[in-house]
């Protein structure tokens, strides 16, 4: 194959909601199919019929061919979302995009397509970004948040505190948490590996039951959007007698492997934390402090051993690695957390898929060779 050609239109000076459309264009010519690129970045959420791109235009395609060729979108699982109108040789919205739904938390978000026309054939590949909208604001998983907290803790004990989701990526997404101003505790905030951010609550100065047996905060959690959006969550605290030591867990992290499509009750691994106290100030209950999107249905820790187990389904296509926190709490109401990554190990479950999107019948006799026949796609998930 002969790369014979390279085209870039004029940039689109298009605007909607605020956001500028980008197109990019590459188009290769071969000695006898034509091949091309485009992409296009549009906002979540635009109504149908909305205009995505004018593709005859940025292919250089007349209208006529178009027609003539019998231009149709073929492949491509997100195809529902867009439709071709050949008379005007534009793309358009053709159901509601939300980019949540589309991609969840990953980015950039996109889905692919290809436009074929006939006679001769031609196939042009159209990619089309999902850009985020701030549709959400961070929201708390649960109204309160309760702490039984000793009078004894130690300045410097850390508290984790459950985190807000925010299905909005980059700006949009939760940028910062705040705590009310108190006396006694002041707020770290941390990321993890992949972006997301968590609270902790460190006691800066001591608790006295005496004078305050109970305490009321309020965390709130802020985006970056414009205009900014939050979510807020009430704390209350019981404070405790005499509980001198809080848990610590022997590794930072721990980490484990499991193979992908283990049935229900799987071993993983097992944490394992320690408490000076004795009596019931020394028993420790693990839980998963944070467990994000459908993670919930796919493990579980028994609270008393800190076994992790397989509880549904591990599907190594959907993801590949998983990263929990584990806390794990006395009676007295202090914690300590660790960090679990599970990575998951491939079995090939899936058969491939054949596709023919395209062929020309009949075929002349006095076809030259490397005349294209038939256009196949074939896909494995594996």
């Amino acid at each position: 194959m002969a790369f014979e050609g390279f085209l870039q239109p004029k940039c689109l000076k298009w605007r909607l909601c605020g956001l500028r459309w980008q197109v990019l264009i590459f188009v290769l010519y071969f000695s006898h199919v034509v091949s091309g690129q485009i992409r296009y970045s549009i906002p979540e959420e635009m109504k149908k019929g909305s205009v995505i791109g004018n593709v005859a235009q940025d292919l250089g395609l007349d209208l006529k061919r178009l027609r003539a060729g019998r231009a149709r979108i073929v492949t491509g699982e997100s195809i529902q979302y867009t439709e071709l109108k050949t008379e005007k040789g534009i793309l358009v919205v053709s159901e509601r995009i939300d980019r949540e739904q589309l991609c969840g938390d990953v980015t950039p978000c996109s889905f692919s397509f290809e436009i074929i026309l006939e006679n001769p054939i031609e196939l042009h590949r159209i990619t089309v970004e999902i850009l985020d909208v701030n549709d959400h604001a961070p929201a708390f998983p649960n109204k309160y948040i309760h702490f039984e907290i000793s009078e004894s803790a130690t300045v410097g004990s850390r508290f984790l505190l459950e985190s807000a989701e925010d299905p909005d990526v980059g700006l949009n997404a939760l940028q910062n948490y705040v705590l009310t101003h108190n006396d006694n505790f002041i707020l770290k905030q941390h990321a993890n590996p992949d972006g997301s951010k968590y609270a902790e609550m460190v006691l800066q100065k001591p608790l006295d039951r005496e004078e305050h047996p109970r305490l009321s905060l309020k965390l709130i959690a802020v985006d970056g959007g414009n205009p900014q959006r939050s979510g807020s969550v009430n704390i209350e605290i019981t404070v405790l007698d005499a509980n001198d030591n809080a848990p610590v867990f022997n590794q930072s992290v721990y980490r484990a492997t499991v193979m992908e499509n283990a049935p229900k009750d799987t071993y993983i691994t097992t944490v394992n934390a320690s408490d000076a106290d004795r009596g019931t100030n020394g028993q420790i209950t693990y839980s998963f402090s944070k467990l994000k999107g459908s993670i919930a249905d796919i493990f579980i820790i028994d609270e008393k051993t800190g076994i992790i187990s397989v509880s549904g389904q591990v599907d190594y296509e959907k993801d590949k690695k998983y990263e929990v926190r584990v806390e794990a709490k006395d009676q007295g109401g202090l914690t300590d957390s660790s960090k679990v990554v599970i990575e998951v190990i491939d079995v090939n479950d899936n058969a491939p898929v054949i596709n023919v999107m395209s062929f020309s019948s009949p075929v002349s006799e006095d076809a030259p060779p490397g005349t294209t026949v038939a256009v196949i796609n074939v896909k494995d998930a594996d």
